[in-house]
């Protein structure tokens, strides 16, 4: 898929790149240039993030503050 850079230096993403990333309107992406290559990486939420690790992180067998050593 072939865009053009705006005088602005601006690109429009296509919108099924947009809907295969999951990005809308106000997402946040990290550019990243390796050779001449730019990578578009999408960066979660703290939202996204925590409703991706509901459910998996758990507390069981964690110590308690005073059976930690220093």
């Amino acid at each position: 898929m072939l865009v053009k850079v705006s005088p602005k230096f601006q690109v429009v993403i296509p919108a099924d790149v947009r809907g295969a990333l999951g990005i809308r309107a106000g997402s946040r992406v990290q550019v990243i240039a390796k050779g001449k290559v730019a990578y578009l990486v999408p960066v979660p939420t703290l939202d996204e993030v925590q409703q991706n690790l509901a459910g998996r992180v758990g507390t069981k067998g964690l110590r308690d503050k005073k059976d930690r050593s220093l």
